[in-house]
């Protein structure tokens, strides 16, 4: 089974300074310093921030199932400020994931506001309809919130 779920965040901060963050490593550090209960950690494997970096999420404790996986970035656009992460190994592909991408758009509305548009596309095993339940935005909205919130301190 295929499908999706799509966030969007309205912030009034530039498109450029949402992706400096969005469309870097910075991003990586920044999730456990600002969303701990979210990400414990995240390490990088390999890479440099661009197509083909892999890196292992590691959550907090408590998360039934899910202790770390790995994503690759598989698509990042400068230009158009778009990024796609996909799972390649770990705990998401074990629960029976058979695809989980995520990507990130940061889409300028102004001189000084953007709209970060969080999607997770996703295919689930047949076995395991139950999962479609665990997808949601919850996470990727509060990291916007807290992404714009740093950016515009700056």
């Amino acid at each position: 089974m295929k499908g999706s779920k799509v966030h969007e965040h309205e912030a009034d901060v530039p498109a450029s300074d949402l992706w400096a963050i969005y469309g870097s490593l910075r991003a990586a550090e920044l999730l456990p310093e600002l969303l701990p209960h979210v990400l414990a950690k995240v390490e990088l494997v390999s890479g440099d921030g661009g197509v083909g970096t892999i890196l292992q999420l590691i959550f907090p404790p408590g998360i039934p199932g899910l202790q770390s996986y790995k994503e690759k970035f598989i698509k990042v656009d400068n230009e158009n400020y778009i990024k796609e992460a996909e799972a390649i190994d770990g705990d998401i592909l074990k629960l029976g994931f058979e695809a989980y991408m995520i990507r990130f758009e940061i889409i300028p509305k102004g001189a000084n506001s953007s709209v970060i548009r969080s999607t997770i596309e996703y295919v689930i095993a047949d076995a395991h309809p139950e999962l479609e339940a665990m997808v949601s935005t919850a996470t990727l909205a509060e990291t916007a919130q807290k992404f714009s919130e740093f950016a515009k301190a700056k």
